[in-house]
């Protein structure tokens, strides 16, 4: 079964970006290439327990298993050696990255206590868009009352888009809430 927001992308979103942008052919639209949700957590140095639950969570949000990811450098100053366990990472393809824009712009996002849109000015220039959560609760997949630690996670929307303007038009015509 497609996902409704690639059937959406291909129905509405394609004509209307090749209208807007003129592009001569389809293969000139942007299109969603991947979505990466990453948790970095510096506690996780003194209690690794809380990284299996964070790894858990972030599968239950993704719906697909979470990749501990490991410090690159030792720093001293925060008590950090070369190779230990620091946070967790999901990058999501095709089905599973449309299901979770769906489910992140529709019921994640006005979830957030006092919404008004997220920030148009988080592009890299190269079309892709970060942007961080403050908490996991926003999803409905986390029972508050299994959850060890709150925290945060960063999602990254990487798109085939060549400017920040390209980019914002393909998510603004997916549905994505900016900032007015």
């Amino acid at each position: 079964m497609v996902p409704r927001i690639k059937e959406r992308y291909i129905k509405e979103v394609i004509p209307a970006m090749m209208k807007e942008f003129s592009y001569k052919n389809i293969m000139e639209v942007p299109k969603l290439q991947k979505i990466v949700l990453n948790v970095g957590l510096g506690e996780a140095i003194q209690n690794i327990k809380l990284l299996d639950a964070v790894q858990k969570e972030l599968s239950l949000i993704s719906g697909q298993k979470a990749v501990i990811t490991k410090a690159k450098k030792s720093i001293a100053s925060f008590k950090l050696k070369k190779g230990v366990p620091i946070g967790c990472k999901v990058t999501l393809r095709c089905n599973r990255m449309y299901e979770f824009f769906d489910r992140l712009v529709n019921l994640a996002l006005p979830r957030i206590r006092d919404f008004k849109g997220v920030s148009g000015k988080s592009f890299d220039g190269r079309g892709n868009y970060s942007f961080g959560l403050k908490e996991q609760f926003i999803f409905p997949e986390i029972d508050y009352d299994k959850v060890e630690m709150a925290h945060g996670l960063d999602v990254t929307i990487c798109t085939t888009a060549k400017t920040a303007k390209e980019a914002k038009a393909l998510l603004n015509y997916l549905g994505m809430p900016f900032r007015t």
